[in-house]
C-alpha cells in the first residue's frame, strides 16, 4: 500500500489558513457576507491546488490520463495535474518485486505427485505497458508463473527435478519472461525453494539409498579382501624363494612381541634346538609326546609325564 505524501496536505492547510485570515479581516471591517465568500473560496482554492500537486518517490512512475487517454508518464519528484480533466491512473513501482508461488499435487512425467514452492523476482521496465496493456500485472505474473511451473513439472521426471533444480529454474525463467515481456515486465530470476514428495515414496527412496550404500560397502569389503589375499600370496612366494627374508620376518615378529608388556619369551639355546630337532615336524611331534603319558600298547618313544609331574 502506497503511503500518501504530506506536501499536498501542507499546501491545503496553508492556502486554507490564508483564506481564513483574509475572511477574518473582512469580518472585522464589517463585511460579513464577503468574509463568508472569502472563506469558501479559500477552501475551494486550497482543495484544487493540493489536488493538483503530486509527488512521486524515486522508485515510482505515474501514469497520467487526460479525459481517459494517456497523457504522460510522470515521476520521480514533483509534478502537477489539471483537476477533473486529468487523473492519476496508476502508481507503478519500478523496484525488484518478489512473489512466491507454488504448484500443489502436480504429476511429474513419471506420474509422481509433488508439491513445489518457488520464488519469482521481476521488475517493471515499461510502466506504460504494465499499466495499460494488462489489468493487474502482479496477479497476471503470478498466474503465468504457476501455469509455467505446472508445465515444467509435467515434462520432468522426479529424479531430474530433485537433482537439477538449477535447470528447472532456468527453464521457468525463460518461459515466464516470454509471457510477461508484452506487459513491460522483465523476469530477473526464478528460484525453486522446495520439492515435497509423498511420505511413502520418501520412505521407499530412503530404503533404496540405504540398500545401495550397503551394496557398495560389501563390494568395497570384498575388493579389500581380494587385495589382501593377493598380497599374502605374493609374500608367501617371496619367503619361499628367500629364506633370509623369512628369517628377518620372524625376527621382526619377535621384536614386535617384545614390545608388548604381557609378552612371555622362552629362551632356548640354539644347540638344544638343533640336537632335539625342534625346528622340524619331528621335533614338534617329540615336544607333544613329552607332555603326555605313554598309552598302553604304544610304541617306544619319548613318552613321559607332563612337565611338573613325577
Amino acid at each position: 500500500m502506497r503511503k500518501p505524501n504530506a506536501l499536498p496536505a501542507l499546501i491545503f492547510f496553508v492556502i486554507f489558513g490564508i483564506g481564513l485570515a483574509i475572511a477574518y479581516s473582512s469580518f472585522m471591517f464589517g463585511a460579513e457576507e464577503e468574509a463568508a465568500w472569502i472563506a469558501i473560496a479559500g477552501a475551494v482554492a486550497a482543495y484544487i491546488v493540493s489536488y493538483s500537486v503530486k509527488v512521486a518517490n524515486q522508485w515510482e512512475r505515474v501514469v497520467v490520463l487526460r479525459l481517459g487517454r494517456f497523457r504522460a508518464l510522470e515521476g520521480p519528484g514533483l509534478f502537477f495535474i489539471i483537476p477533473i480533466i486529468e487523473t492519476v491512473a496508476y502508481w507503478i513501482d519500478t523496484r525488484v518485486i518478489t512473489s512466491a508461488f507454488k504448484a500443489e499435487k502436480t504429476l511429474t512425467k513419471d506420474t509422481v505427485p509433488v508439491d513445489v514452492d518457488a520464488v519469482l523476482f521481476f521488475k517493471v521496465v515499461d510502466p506504460r505497458k504494465a499499466a495499460l496493456d494488462v489489468a493487474d500485472y502482479v496477479s497476471a505474473i503470478n498466474w503465468a508463473a504457476q501455469t509455467a511451473l505446472r508445465d515444467v513439472i509435467g515434462k520432468t521426471v522426479l529424479s531430474d527435478m530433485l537433482e537439477g533444480r538449477e535447470k528447472i529454474s532456468a527453464d521457468l525463467q525463460k518461459i515466464i519472461d516470454e509471457r510477461t515481456e508484452p506487459w513491460g515486465v522483465n523476469v530477473i530470476s526464478v528460484e525453486v525453494k522446495d520439492v515435497l514428495i509423498p511420505a511413502a515414496l520418501e520412505d521407499a527412496m530412503s530404503m533404496q539409498a540405504q540398500a545401495e550404500r550397503e551394496r557398495q560397502a560389501r563390494v568395497i569389503l570384498g575388493d579389500s579382501e581380494r587385495q589382501v589375499a593377493e598380497k599374502f600370496a605374493e609374500a608367501a612366494r617371496t619367503y619361499a624363494n628367500d629364506p633370509t627374508a623369512f628369517h628377518l620376518r620372524a625376527m621382526n615378529m619377535l621384536y614386535e612381541g617384545l614390545k608388548s608388556d604381557k609378552a612371555t619369551i622362552v629362551v632356548v639355546p640354539s644347540t638344544a634346538v638343533e640336537s632335539m630337532q625342534l625346528g622340524g615336524v619331528a621335533g614338534l611331534t617329540a615336544l607333544t609326546m613329552l607332555g603326555q603319558e605313554r598309552p598302553p600298547g604304544a610304541a617306544p618313544g619319548p613318552w613321559g609325564p607332563a612337565p611338573g609331574k613325577p
